[in-house]
Formats: structure tokens, sequence, C-alpha cells
């Protein structure tokens, strides 16, 4: 047993060790869902390299690059994810004991972060990118290009690690979250803590806001020159296929991070006051 006087930080405030009976259920339930996911995920990365060789539309291509990002993405959030929660399941071991300089823990709350920050950025992009497409359809084909797009995605995953990053540089930490399964974003007074928090509630629930309203002013732009005929109309398939894509991407990013976000940000905003007091 670990003297309480050394326990690391990121499994401080904890209680003895997490001892549950093992339930095989939990472990099914876990691999079916994370399985499930990869397959679907790997299945929509093989279609979209299809279609990103078949398309002659310009704009399409660059839409389905991001798209490409987006899956790559949570295939391997599910993958590094799924793979910690499935072993502790497996295994019900003690982090406190196999982990005593908190370096799984804190990879673990490293991916949590980045693989969540990412879907959320990148559906802003997208958004960003398709409002520039409909409103301003020449100044998006002369200025952008494959090689911008992909360094686009990039930069994404660029400021999303550098977030994720910054508790290892002292500002915010990782603590281990009940059951004991995974680690997350520590809340505590700690100015450092809420800060960081705060930070990635602003970062996600921002880039939410940003989406939603530029799938509006996109879809009621779509909806007034969508009303034209013959080749006009053709031409502008695309972009609804493309907008209801989109639109289904923020919904589920939406109903999966925005109740956290909230909840995230009125706790650092709690502790915030309560120091100020």
């Amino acid at each position: 047993m670990i003297d309480s006087n050394h326990t690391p930080s990121c499994y401080a405030n904890t209680s003895t060790p997490y001892t549950y009976a093992p339930k095989v259920g939990r472990v099914h339930l876990s691999a079916t869902f994370s399985t499930l996911g990869l397959i679907s995920n790997l299945v929509a990365f093989i279609v979209l390299i299809k279609s990103c060789k078949q398309t002659q539309n310009r704009s399409r291509s660059f839409f389905l690059i991001f798209l490409g990002g987006l899956v790559v993405t949570d295939f391997m959030g599910l993958l590094v994810t799924g793979s910690f929660v499935i072993s502790f399941y497996v295994t019900y071991v003690d982090w406190r004991l196999s982990d005593p300089t908190c370096r799984f823990c804190n990879f673990m709350g490293m991916s949590m972060v980045f693989y969540g920050l990412c879907p959320l950025l990148l559906g802003a992009t997208m958004a960003i990118e398709r409002f520039i497409g409909i409103k301003y359809p020449f100044a998006l084909s002369s200025r952008l290009s494959k090689g911008r797009t992909v360094s686009m995605v990039l930069l994404v995953w660029f400021i999303a690690g550098s977030i994720s990053l910054l508790p290892l540089t002292g500002f915010g930490s990782y603590h281990i979250q009940t059951p004991g399964s995974w680690c997350f974003i520590n809340i505590s007074s700690k100015r450092g803590d809420w800060t960081f928090s705060l930070l990635f509630s602003l970062v996600g629930l921002i880039s939410i806001t940003a989406s939603f309203l530029l799938n509006t002013v996109s879809v009621v732009t779509l909806i007034k020159v969508c009303c034209g005929a013959g080749r006009r109309q053709r031409s502008r398939d695309h972009e609804v296929e493309m907008m209801v894509q989109l639109i289904l991407i923020m919904i589920i990013a939406t109903v999966c991070w925005c109740p956290l976000l909230v909840r995230l940000s009125f706790f650092s905003l709690s502790l915030r006051c309560s120091q100020v007091k």
C-alpha cells in the first residue's frame, strides 16, 4: 500500500485503491462500442479516399480532406482512450501502484483533451470553409488548395496538442476519475487547475458556437440560391450535401460535448468566484 504522504499528485485526494468485483458486462460493452466505432471510422475513411479520388469539384475535395482529418482523429481517439478503459475493466489494476509517476494518467488526460478538442476545432474550421465557399466561392477557389487544406488540419492538431500539453508545464493538471478507469482535467481550487479547465471548456464552447452561427448563415444562403434551375441548381447539389453532413457533425459534437463543457465552465467560474470572495 502506498504511503499517503507519497501519493502521486494525479491520484491524491482519492479513496483507497479502487477495488471492484469484475463485471464482464462492462468489458463487453466497452469493447463492443469501441470496436464498432473503429470499424465504422475505418469504413468511412476508405469511402472518403475513394470519393476524394473520384470528385472533380474543388470545394468538395477540400471538404473531404477536412472530413478525412476528422475521421482519422476519431479513430485514433477511440483506439487510444478505449485501450486504457478496456484494459482497466479487464485487469482492475490500481493505477497508483502501476503508475507511481503519473505518466500513464497524464498521457490519458492529454489524449482526452486532444481528441476532445480536435473534432470541435475541426468542425469550426469546416464551418468557416463552407461559409466562405458558399458566400465567396471565387475567393475560396483562388486562394485555397489541397496543400493548404492539409496544413489547416495539421494546424488544428497542433493547437489541440499544445493545449493538452499545458499541464505538463505546470498550468493545470490531470487527475484520475471515478471509477478509476480514466484520467481527465483536475478541477480544484488551485488557480492553474480551474484556469486550465476554463480554457478547455471555453475553447470547446466557442468552437461549437462558431459552428452553429456560420452553419446557420450558410444554410440560409443556400436556401436563397437553391431556387434556381438547370446547371446552377446541379452545381449546388454538392453544397447541400456537404452542409447536411456538416450539420450532422455539429449536432453530434454538441450533444456529446456541450453538457460537459458547460459543467466544466460552471465549476471553474464557481471556484474563481469563491477565491475572489
